[in-house]
């Protein structure tokens, strides 16, 4: 089963402010090996085979983030396999970019972050069926990769940019307060929740994937909302099977007291953070 297309609802691209849009451009497909879709004076669009994953916003008005707000945590790119992990790893490690990783039971994964400081995750899941649930909670850990064996995955090929059948696995967000995070996203969205961190974190999804979306508090409580004119998270995209589904989503909104803005196709609303959401059909 795929955890990334429809009927599953599931996280599809997001959008960055950033404050350099050449550099940020050059990083994501000089560096990750991103593909250029789309390029205009102030917006690139950024994926693997077509499909837009990432999306750099830049105006005359953007400044750089100061002090802690909600917003991106990270993002996680998924792709197929571990010897494409294999293949990044050495990547990465050959051009003296810091990286950290983690393995993570469900996953195998290497974090790092873009020259502007949004955080990236890049992974590759283990089999559905390797996967621990004890009742309705996925059983994760955050324990050390065995860098080593992912980089004999590799069997040596070299890396040459993001594979066919990479997309985004998940979005990570700093929120403001985990109970109405919590609320939000299993009541209004409609996500189930699969994953709890005591009270410091908590990991929601569709059709029983490990995480769509995972909600921290690790900013602090009470932390406001990104401005406007502040570098970082624009919005991010949740894909929904069909119209009805997204008819169903739009009454839980309006239910839950969330202000709804209709922008052609997609629904745009925000979290109790503020963090703005827009929801299209598959």
């Amino acid at each position: 089963m795929s955890f990334h297309q429809k009927p599953v609802h599931y996280v599809e691209s997001l959008a960055l402010k950033v404050l350099d849009l050449k550099g940020m451009s050059r990083f994501y497909t000089e560096v990750l090996g991103f593909e250029t879709i789309e390029e205009k004076e102030n917006e690139t669009v950024l994926g693997v085979s077509g499909q837009e994953i990432l999306t750099l916003q830049s105006a005359p008005e953007f400044k750089a983030k100061a002090g802690r707000f909600a917003g991106l945590y990270h993002f996680a790119v998924l792709l197929p396999d571990r010897k494409e992990l294999g293949k990044i790893l050495l990547h990465l490690h050959e051009l003296q970019i810091p990286i950290g990783s983690s393995d993570h039971q469900v996953s195998e994964a290497l974090y790092l972050s873009d020259p502007e400081g949004n955080g990236i995750e890049i992974y590759r899941d283990r089999e559905p069926g390797e996967w621990e649930w004890r009742g309705d909670q996925v059983h994760m850990t955050v324990d050390p990769l065995d860098v080593q064996e992912v980089a004999q995955a590799s069997n040596g090929e070299k890396w040459s940019g993001m594979p066919a059948g990479t997309v985004l696995g998940h979005i990570h967000l700093h929120v403001s307060d985990l109970q109405a995070a919590h609320d939000f996203y299993t009541g209004a969205i409609g996500f189930g929740l699969v994953a709890n961190l005591g009270n410091q974190a908590l990991f929601v999804s569709d059709g029983n994937y490990h995480h769509h979306i995972g909600l921290n508090i690790w900013n602090g409580t009470g932390i406001p909302a990104l401005p406007d004119q502040t570098a970082g998270l624009a919005h991010y995209v949740i894909r929904v099977a069909d119209e009805q589904a997204q008819n169903a989503m739009r009454d839980r909104l309006q239910a839950y007291g969330a202000d709804i803005h209709v922008d052609g196709a997609a629904l745009e609303t925000a979290d109790p953070s503020g963090n703005r959401i827009r929801i299209l059909t598959a």
